[in-house]
Formats: structure tokens, sequence, C-alpha cells
């Protein structure tokens, strides 16, 4: 009879204590963070236990369940992560950080800040990649709490990691609505996290930023001095240009220089034509190949016989492609074996050039003639061409260029079909 009774008490507590095991206020800190993990494989629904586990006072508790919240990526991992943003660790807001910009743009984890993430004690150790290209679709809308969530760690982040890293997100999310926080980011005398504000201005592309970054063109730093000096070009900061001129004349190396004369050459103005014809022959590529570009866009048809020899004469690959790009600007717009046009075509075959050609061909096919013969060419390019073409188009194209996007979603090549159709969607959304 005893032995039913234990059995008996034994059979009420069973429930009990494994109700306490399972109870983060009664878990040790290693039994929280199993738990944190093992949610993870849940699915979303256990996001809310997960974000309660985001007010653990032990560390690696909170680190486990963000890393869970974003292995989830639903859009039920938003608000969480959102709540993540404003930890007191760096690590919590990285993870947080990528967290986000992964249910945009899904494979960014593996990219990202958090990829490169070591903990050493209390302190972490991470690395940003060079590559830093990595920007959202057009169509892809982000909701204002994210980005307003990122700006405010871009701007006071609990280190110049995590707020170098929120730049990066806001710049891949192309969010406009932060740059008010990135410009006082800029002044933060970090060099990595004022290159990140810098670069995701280029993403963002909106002109009124460009108020933000004179100051930077004189900055001691020589990357951030290029980063600043890049975006002002893009930015097409007119009232820049005699900063830009004194920043060639005081150049302190080559790159600096060909930074400086880029900038420039974007922002074109008669004045300039002498800076042009005085590096035109330069021994430095970089700067032969500025200097045609700006040549280019002063449209002076009277300028062709100098782009063309210099293009005849060239050797080196990249100044040709400027000097290309310049040729088609002065009026070479056919589209023939060794015309121009179709020499920066042909090079978007290049793995190695291929951004460059696809940068110039972005910004001619702005040109409603040009755009009109690269939309012809479409059904004549290798796989590789119609691919690069169908981004081009989708950036500079109108409403006409929806119909030869069309038609090559129905390409026979099915990467080809599927690039057209995401092309399709990125036009119309900017057209809206």
């Amino acid at each position: 009879m005893r032995s039913n009774l234990v059995r008996i008490v034994s059979l009420f507590l069973l429930p009990l204590c494994l109700v306490l095991a399972q109870d983060p206020q009664t878990a040790s800190p290693k039994e929280r963070v199993k738990q944190a993990r093992d949610l993870g494989k849940q699915g979303s629904q256990a996001i809310p236990e997960l974000r309660k586990m985001l007010a653990d006072r032990v560390t690696d508790v909170r680190i486990e369940a963000v890393k869970s919240i974003v292995e989830i990526g639903t859009q039920y991992s938003l608000d969480p992560l959102i709540q993540a943003t404003k930890d007191n660790d760096p690590e919590v807001q990285i993870r947080a950080t990528d967290g986000l910009v992964n249910f945009y743009l899904p494979g960014y984890v593996q990219t990202g800040l958090t990829a490169s993430l070591k903990r050493f004690g209390s302190s972490i150790k991470s690395r940003f990649t060079d590559t830093n290209d990595a920007v959202i679709d057009p169509y892809i809308q982000v909701r204002p709490e994210v980005i307003a969530a990122l700006g405010k760690l871009a701007s006071g982040g609990s280190s110049m990691d995590a707020r170098a890293n929120a730049a990066r997100a806001i710049g891949v999310l192309r969010g406009k609505a932060a740059i008010p926080d990135l410009a006082q980011a800029l002044r933060s005398k970090d060099t990595t996290l004022m290159y990140e504000c810098l670069i995701a201005m280029q993403k963002i592309r909106d002109k009124s930023a460009s108020d933000h970054i004179t100051f930077l063109l004189r900055d001691p730093d020589d990357r951030v001095q290029i980063a600043a000096l890049e975006t002002t070009g893009i930015l097409q900061n007119r009232s820049a240009l005699s900063d830009l001129r004194s920043a060639l004349d005081r150049a302190r190396n080559k790159k600096v220089a060909r930074a400086a004369l880029t900038a420039i050459a974007m922002m074109p103005e008669e004045q300039n034509r002498k800076i042009f014809a005085s590096y035109i022959q330069d021994r430095d590529d970089g700067l032969r190949a500025a200097a045609a570009e700006g040549y280019g866009r002063l449209r002076n048809a009277g300028d062709l016989p100098i782009i063309e020899k210099a293009f005849n004469e060239e050797r080196k690959q990249s100044p040709r492609l400027s000097q290309a790009f310049a040729l088609v600007l002065l009026g070479r717009t056919e589209m023939t074996e060794f015309s121009p046009l179709q020499y920066l075509a042909n090079t978007l075959n290049s793995s190695a050039r291929q951004g460059e050609a696809k940068a110039f061909l972005i910004e001619l096919s702005r040109d409603v003639r040009i755009r009109a013969t690269l939309e012809s060419f479409l059904p004549k390019g290798t796989s590789e061409e119609k691919i690069q073409l169908a981004r081009i188009l989708s950036i500079s194209g109108d409403a006409k260029t929806l119909s030869a996007l069309d038609t090559l979603s129905r390409d026979a090549d099915a990467n080809v079909a599927q690039e057209a159709l995401r092309a399709v969607r990125a036009l119309k959304a900017r057209l809206q």
C-alpha cells in the first residue's frame, strides 16, 4: 500500500517538476541557453517565449534567443529583433541587425558581420568584409519601424562595430528615413563607422545627404576621404565642385586623385575641360579613365576626335571602357560589331569588368534612343548579357521598356526568364 502511495504522489509531482525545469526563472543559465536553442526549432509559435528571454539577465541567454529568432526568420521575428537592437550588448545588437536585414535579403546572415563574430568572455571580435554591394530590390517595402530602430542604433549603439553594422544595414535596406542618423554618426571620428555611413548614403542616393559630407572631403584618412569624394559625385553635389578641385590639387596619392577627378567628371561643367585635357593622356589608368568620362558628359561633339584617338590607342581595359562610354555620349550610338556600345554590352560577360560596364550602361540607357537600341539588342545577347541588361533596364527604363522585359521573361533560358520577371517587378515599383 505504501508503494502505491509513493507511485500516486510521483505521478502528481512529475508534471510539476517538468514545469519547473522548463521555467526560465528556475533553470540555470546553461539550461536557459539550451531552452532558447531548442525553442528555435519550433518555428513561429516559439516567438513569444523567445521574446521573454530577450529580457534575461544573462547575456548568453539573450544571444541564443536572438539567434533562434533570426533562424525562425518569419514576419513575427521582426518586432522581437527590433526590441533586441536596444539591448546593451554589442553582439545582441549585431545579431539583431543582421537578422532584420536577413528577413528582407535572405542569406545575409551568412555574409554579414554575424558570420565573423567571435566572443572572448565579455568582449567580442568581428571583421567587416570588403564586399559591401548588397542592396534590396526597389519593390521590397521595409517597415518604417525597422529603419527607425537601425537609425537609432547607428547613431548611438553600444559599440562602434554595432553602430557601423547598423549603418551598413541601412544602406542595404535603402533606409532614406535614417539619413539624419547617418549624418550624426559621421561626426563620430570612427573611420569604420564613417565609411559605412558614406557607403549607405551612396546606396540610398538621396541628394539631401550631400549637405552632411562636405567636411569629409579633406579627411586625413584615405578610406574616408575617398568614400566622401565618391559619394559627392554620386549625389551630384555641384556646390562642392570647388572642394573637389581642391582635393584633386592637394591629393596625397593617386587613389585620392582618381576619386576626386571621377567625382568632378560626374558633374559636367565647361570650366573643367582644362582639367580633363591635362589627364586624358596621364600614365595612371584611373586618371585617364576619369578624364574620358568627363569629356563624354560635356557632350561636345568637337571632342570626338580626342576620345576616338584615346580609345583606338588604349591597351588597358578599364580606361578603354570609360572611353567607350564617352564615345557613346558623344554620338557613337550605333550597335555594330566593333562599336563602343557593343563593346560595353559584350563586357557584361566579363566577371572582372562587368560592374564597370553595367554602371556605364545604366547611365547611358537613361537616353531614350540608347535605351531603345539596347532593348532591340536583348534577344540577340548571350544569357549573361540578357540577365545584366534586364537589371540595367529595370533601373533606367520607362513604361515602354516593360514590353521588352515581358518578352524576355519567356526566354528559353530559365535563369534569363526569372531575371526578366524580377526586372519587371522592379521597374513597375519604380514607375509607381
